[in-house]
Parts: C-alpha cells; sequence; structure tokens
C-alpha cells in the first residue's frame, strides 16, 4: 500500500498518493460524494483497491485538514468572479464585443 504525502510543489500542497498526482480530495469526490464504488476509481486511476481505501482513511483520520483542502479548492481566486447566471454579469460584460 502506498503511504499519503503532501509536498508544497505537488497539488498545491494537498495530501496524495505518494509518487501520483492523485490527491486525497480526488478520490473522495468519486467515492463520497459521486458514490462510485471504490473498485472502479482504482481501475480508473491505475491503483491498487488499498491505495484508494488508505486515501479514504486519510481524509476521516484528517478531517480538519481535508475541510481545509476543500475550501481552498472550492475558493475563488482574487480578481475572478463565480457567475452563476445573468443577474451576475454586469452591462459592460453582458453588451456584444466590439467590432
Amino acid at each position: 500500500m502506498t503511504e499519503i504525502v503532501s509536498t508544497e510543489d505537488t497539488l498545491g500542497g494537498a495530501p496524495r498518493i505518494k509518487g501520483r498526482r492523485i490527491g486525497v480530495h480526488h478520490i473522495v469526490k468519486r467515492v463520497i460524494d459521486a458514490g462510485e464504488p471504490p473498485e472502479q476509481v482504482a481501475a480508473d486511476y491505475g491503483l491498487d483497491i488499498a491505495d484508494v481505501y488508505r486515501a479514504l482513511v486519510y481524509y476521516y483520520d484528517h478531517a480538519e485538514e481535508m475541510r481545509q483542502v476543500q475550501a481552498e479548492r472550492q475558493a475563488v481566486p482574487e480578481g475572478l468572479a463565480v457567475v452563476r447566471g445573468p443577474e451576475d454579469l454586469t452591462s459592460k460584460t453582458r453588451s456584444e464585443p466590439e467590432a
């Protein structure tokens, strides 16, 4: 079974499977949030099933850290905005581009 590591230069320091760019949050999103079978996630990522379960154990054992990772992943970078519908657009961005 591969260990879970965090390095600042990979995935922004988010916990991941050692030797891979597959974060714990990637596995959690698919298995817990989307309800996909762990076996399918392991096959899709080319992982041992034990690696998927290790990532899930890490998620539950480090709940506060994972909440922070998820919050950072959902944060909108400064200078950008989330547009959910036409009401979020200014009149300038709604107008036709100049020719």
